[in-house]
């Protein structure tokens, strides 16, 4: 932008127009509205992404702990699963004290299906149980109503 003027000498001459305060600054020193609000909102924004970053830095860290808990917790179901095969043949074998070999390795195996089968009826009954979310179902079919303009069902 430039200014027309005349100079002493009477021919014109054109000037750049220089503010003469910095434009977020008011005449008294202060800032103005509009520059605290922009700056507010840039320290807002970034105090959540700082926010938002030392959470993910810290859920990622508790994440590999969880992950390396679990590894162990998985070796050591593995061992245990193993360690039942050994058991078994030692019931077996004490059974043997009393009874025949091969009636005590029956009984162990009639043992084994019979925790199994149990085990398998209870794993259906909870299953069985299993509901949709009802409440949830519930209340999406009450967001047409409460819509302002929605048609009714």
């Amino acid at each position: 932008m430039s200014l027309d003027s005349t100079s002493t000498t009477g021919t014109p001459k054109t000037l750049s127009a220089i503010p003469l305060s910095e434009p977020s600054v008011t005449s008294s020193g202060e800032p103005t509205i509009g520059a605290l609000l922009r700056d507010a909102s840039a320290q807002v924004s970034s105090l959540v992404r700082s926010e938002v970053a030392l959470a993910k830095a810290e859920t990622i860290s508790e994440v590999k702990k969880a992950a390396t808990g679990s590894v162990f917790f998985v070796l050591a179901g593995v061992v245990l699963l193993y360690s039942s095969f050994f058991f078994f043949f030692f019931l077996a074998e004490l059974l043997n004290e009393w009874l025949p070999r091969w009636a005590g390795f029956l009984i162990v195996f009639v043992l084994m299906v019979v925790v199994a089968l149990v085990s398998a009826l209870l794993g259906f009954l909870k299953v069985r149980r299993i509901r949709g979310p009802r409440k949830t179902i519930a209340s999406v079919k009450e967001v047409p109503s409460v819509l302002p303009g929605a048609k009714r069902a």
